[in-house]
C-alpha cells in the first residue's frame, strides 16, 4: 500500500517501574477508545539511518475497521478504510488504488488503531529504551523517553513489516513506529489527539474523483 503501510511510526522507549504497563494501556485503548482523531508528523528513516523524509497529515478512525489518513505535505495523499475496502488516492497523479479490507488490514499497524482484536494477530510485550534502535537514530530522544512503549509482533511473518511499536503518554496515544520488512523505519508522532469523538460516517466513505485512474488489487 505504499505510504499506507506507514499507517503508523515510532520512537524510543523507557518503561520504568513507576510507569504504567504499556501492554495494558494498549489493551485498554483497543477496548475503550472506539474513535479518535489528531494531527501527525511522519518521519521515514532509511535502513542505514542516513536518509529521512518528513510528511504531515491527520488521522481519524472509528472501530471497527474505519480510518482516514490524509497527508497534506509534501504531497497530498488520502487513505480511507470504509469497513469493506481500503482506498488510496494519490492526488497529484489522480490515481486510486482499492483493495478488500480483509487483504489490506489483517495484522497491520492500522489494525492496532482501528481493528477489533489484538491477540489473534499480534504478540505483545513491553519494551525498554535500550531495545529501540530508533531512539539512537533520531533527535527526539527526550520526547520518546517520556512515553510508555509496547511492541506488537505479527504472528504471521509473511507480511510487509517486522514490528510495530505504540507509545502512550498517560494512557493517551502519542506515537507509532513501524519497522518494515526492508529495515525502513516509519515514525508517527501525534499532536492534539482526541479520543471518543463523534465522527460523521461520511469521513470514512470514498468516491473516486472524476477522471481518476482506478486500480483494483486482489
Amino acid at each position: 500500500m505504499g505510504r499506507a503501510s506507514v499507517l503508523v511510526l515510532g520512537m524510543t522507549l523507557v518503561c520504568s517501574v513507576a510507569q504504567a504497563d504499556a501492554v495494558a494501556s494498549l489493551r485498554a485503548f483497543v477496548k475503550d477508545v472506539q474513535s479518535g482523531r489528531g494531527g501527525f508528523t511522519q518521519t521515514v528513516i532509511s535502513p542505514d539511518g542516513k536518509k529521512s523524509r518528513k510528511s504531515k497529515g491527520s488521522l481519524e478512525f472509528q472501530r471497527p475497521n474505519r480510518f482516514r489518513f490524509a497527508y497534506t505535505t509534501p504531497t497530498e495523499q488520502l487513505i480511507v478504510g470504509d469497513g469493506k475496502q481500503v482506498w488510496l488516492h494519490d492526488v497529484d497523479l489522480n490515481q486510486v488504488t482499492v483493495r478488500p479490507m480483509s487483504e489490506a488490514l489483517g495484522a497491520t499497524p492500522a489494525a492496532l488503531l482501528a481493528g477489533g482484536t489484538l491477540d489473534k494477530d499480534f504478540t505483545l510485550r513491553n519494551v525498554l529504551a535500550s531495545s529501540s534502535g530508533a531512539a539512537a537514530a533520531t533527535p527526539m530522544v527526550q520526547q520518546a523517553t517520556s512515553l510508555e512503549w509496547v511492541e506488537a509482533l505479527p504472528r504471521h511473518k509473511e507480511g510487509q513489516f517486522q514490528s510495530v511499536r505504540v507509545g502512550f503518554r498517560k494512557g493517551q496515544l502519542a506515537a507509532l513506529e513501524i519497522l518494515d520488512s526492508f529495515g525502513q523505519r516509519s515514525r508517527l508522532e501525534f499532536a492534539q489527539f482526541e479520543s471518543k469523538v463523534a465522527l460523521p460516517v461520511t469521513r470514512f466513505q470514498f468516491t473516486p474523483p472524476a477522471g481518476a485512474d482506478v486500480l483494483k488489487q486482489p
